[in-house]
């Protein structure tokens, strides 16, 4: 597990080396977007690192709640996709464009396959053996680990929309998409006191399940607050803004 934690360390430094990196090119780059790209890379690599989210299941929520939705949100609010078109020169950054056009891009993020990738995923996790299975091998420990966090970040930067894309969805649509996603999240962490996950004491889903509600809403109603603060700017008379672009946040 040490040589584990070391990797994890070092996968954690290489990111916000580069980040950095990138700023450096960029001198108008807020100095806010940094701190968030490096408190996010922390907090889910913290997640992973430390034994105590692993072991009870009230923890294992309260790591679930940083790693799939508060770092998540921290990082999209970074914009690395922005500082890194801003930071290639034509050439590459013509390159990233045109993978940000691709098929694959644009169905991942659509706001329901990001729905499916990210709440469907907790649904799967916690209502079969994968739970289990989690424990038992240190290889789908790391692959639901990551899963948790790319699905939480991509569905957080899809209903934010606040970087560019080739595929925008109506500021409605996505807001649709964000409450089925709260509704199905609270479905879930109601369901563990009848239904307690695989191998989880019923006490201790209960705990989990308070975390995960009121923790879930505490979070869902930050990203809801900022969907409506980008929808109400650009949607000001005589002000013009780039729609996928928010420079506010």
């Amino acid at each position: 597990m040490h040589h584990n934690m070391n990797f994890m360390i070092i996968i954690a430094l290489t990111l916000i080396t580069i980040y950095i990196i990138f700023v450096f090119q960029n001198k108008q780059w807020p100095i806010y977007r940094t701190f968030f790209w490096c408190l996010g890379i922390i907090l889910a690599s913290s997640v992973i690192i430390f034994p105590i989210f692993h072991h009870q299941f009230d923890m294992h929520m309260y790591g679930h709640l940083i790693l799939g939705m508060a770092a998540p949100l921290l990082m999209a609010l970074s914009k690395p996709i922005t500082l890194l078109l801003n930071s290639l020169n034509v050439h590459h950054a013509r390159k990233v464009t045109k993978l940000l056009k691709s098929g694959y891009i644009k169905l991942i993020t659509h706001p329901l396959s990001a729905l499916i990738l990210n709440t469907g995923g907790l649904w799967l996790l916690y209502r079969s053996s994968l739970f289990m299975m989690m424990h038992e091998s240190l290889v789908v420990f790391y692959l639901v680990h990551f899963h948790v966090f790319a699905a939480g970040y991509l569905f957080t930067s899809v209903i934010l929309q606040n970087e560019p894309t080739a595929h925008p969805y109506t500021f409605k649509y996505r807001s649709i998409v964000m409450i089925i996603s709260v509704a199905l999240h609270q479905i879930l962490s109601k369901s563990f006191y009848p239904y307690p996950p695989a191998g989880v004491e019923k006490v201790e889903a209960e705990n989990g399940a308070i975390i995960m509600y009121y923790g879930g809403d505490v979070i869902e109603l930050i990203v809801i607050f900022l969907m409506c603060y980008q929808w109400y700017y650009s949607t000001r008379p005589n002000k013009k803004i780039d729609m996928n672009v928010n420079q506010n946040y």
